[in-house]
């Protein structure tokens, strides 16, 4: 099986060759850090953590960039409007460099509990100021870029391949322009790759073109390279920032070194509220903070893999919850088949019958990461495998430790490698979600039952979870329960 995945650069699927046999280099954009981080941020970092820990399990040597934007993001995403971080500092009255590390370690706080390892190397644009300084200078030396009112601009007209990476025409990008043209611009496509610090503006440093700070799109360029030479593997990222940021850094980066920038670009899509983008600057988002607040880390995590990251996922509280039952329903096996096995004889041969099934669903999960890492089918792989488990559990019969052993490794790697959602040790969690995963699992094994026909089995299940407390109420679109008040 080969790896493929979608190239924004060609606009279709490839079968992955990294330039150094054995290694991979990756950048992936990393946040603006002027708030805390919302569910659209859940999905940037939780697909790309699925490719670092996917190119790991399959054998790359991965060295993994993604970048804090601590300086230059403006509010309009462009050369316009207010640096985000010092506006966030003037609302809450404290230094900027106390803004970004407030929501800098916020970030990770969010990252950590939500299992999204940390990258090799995680850069601040503030700590990389002479690096960008010197490709600006570079720029101006080879004639695509010129300097005008104390700014560096990138001249777009000198670099004809602006536009390869978004397919976006020039000439469609300077009509759109036209409305608010900035007067020190050749022409409206120029975008900023230095800016003159007007008085009051707090991040500044010396340049040979006097006090200022670097583009937005500057800092990615400077700090892949760094880290990862030119050309480098993959460059990540959210799929809404393919123009203007993404197209600018791979026109800098060309134009001053003559060698392609990236060789796959892979970028996720958005999370939407209602068909609309979840974002800060539309008021229509839901931090992760507040989503942990009210469900289980790997609940979220279950959610934003259920989609493909190509894909839209429409954020909604009740996709939220549904996840959760999904994630119930998987622990719960997996918790059964590690009581069983705590109380099992692990030296003892695996059932070969039963291997056979497993080396089949580990064959179709892996097709399906091969597949542009297409996790909703590799999920769906993993839920059938639960299938087959819990009849296995539920036949009686006896199953020997070499089994349950087996069952559990493939659980661990698929689930827990790659996917990162299922925990190594499940007894630490909370009681409370154990019970719901443990319900979340009977009700799978009645749904079997039925099923099967067999409505002895059926019905024990029911009566029994009523005795326990617990009601059950068969719908349309599956069967819910709830706790029976005393």
């Amino acid at each position: 099986m080969t790896l493929t995945v979608y190239n924004w650069l060609t606009r279709r699927k490839e079968a992955f060759q990294p330039i150094h046999e054995g290694w991979v280099g990756m950048y992936v954009c990393g946040p603006t850090v002027y708030g805390h981080s919302h569910i659209g941020h859940a999905k940037v970092y939780i697909a790309f953590d699925i490719v670092f820990r996917y190119l790991r399990y399959r054998g790359y040597k991965v060295r993994y960039v993604r970048n804090i934007t601590d300086v230059g993001h403006l509010t309009d995403d462009a050369d316009e409007g207010e640096d985000k971080i010092l506006r966030r500092a003037r609302q809450e009255q404290v230094e900027p460099m106390e803004v970004v590390q407030t929501y800098m370690d916020s970030f990770f706080e969010d990252m950590d509990a939500l299992n999204v390892l940390r990258p090799n190397i995680s850069p601040r644009a503030s700590c990389h100021i002479p690096e960008q300084v010197e490709l600006v200078k570079g720029l101006l030396q080879r004639g695509h870029a010129y300097e005008a009112g104390g700014s560096i601009y990138f001249d777009v007209s000198s670099w004809p391949e602006y536009g390869k990476l978004s397919g976006r025409k020039v000439e469609e990008q300077e009509e759109g322009a036209r409305v608010t043209v900035n007067p020190e611009k050749d022409d409206p496509a120029d975008f900023a790759v230095w800016k003159k610090a007007e008085p009051g503006h707090i991040l500044r440093w010396p340049s040979p073109w006097g006090q200022g700070y670097p583009g937005w799109h500057l800092e990615c360029s400077v700090m892949a390279t760094k880290y990862l030479g030119q050309p480098f593997d993959i460059h990540g990222g959210g799929l809404e920032n393919i123009f203007p940021h993404n197209e600018s850094e791979v026109a800098q980066c060309e134009a001053a070194y003559d060698e392609p920038f990236a060789r796959y670009w892979v970028l996720n899509n958005m999370v939407t509220v209602n068909g609309t983008k979840m974002g800060k600057s539309l008021g229509n988002f839901i931090t992760i903070k507040d989503a942990l607040a009210r469900h289980d880390p790997m609940t979220i995590r279950f959610f934003v893999l259920s989609s493909h990251y190509r894909s839209n996922t429409d954020f909604s509280e009740e996709a939220l919850e549904a996840a959760g039952r999904g994630y119930e329903r998987l622990i719960g096996t997996v918790s059964v088949v590690r009581q069983r096995l705590a109380e099992a004889d692990r030296d003892e041969q695996p059932d070969e019958t039963f291997a056979e099934v497993l080396r089949t669903y580990e064959t179709r999960f892996l097709r399906a990461m091969d597949d542009d890492l297409n996790t909703p089918q590799a999920l769906a792989a993993l839920f059938d495998l639960n299938k087959e488990v819990n009849t296995l559990l539920n036949s009686g019969g006896y199953v020997s430790g070499g089994t349950l052993a087996a069952i559990d490794e493939t659980y661990r790697r698929l689930g827990g490698t790659i996917l990162g959602l299922i925990p190594d040790e499940i007894i630490e969690q909370e009681s409370a979600g154990l019970e719901e995963a443990l319900i979340g699992l009977l009700i799978e094994l009645r749904a079997q039952a039925r099923e099967q026909r067999n409505w002895a089995t059926a019905d024990t299940i029911r009566d029994r979870l009523t005795a326990a407390g617990v009601a059950l109420e068969d719908r349309p679109d599956g069967t819910t329960w709830h706790l029976i008040p005393s």
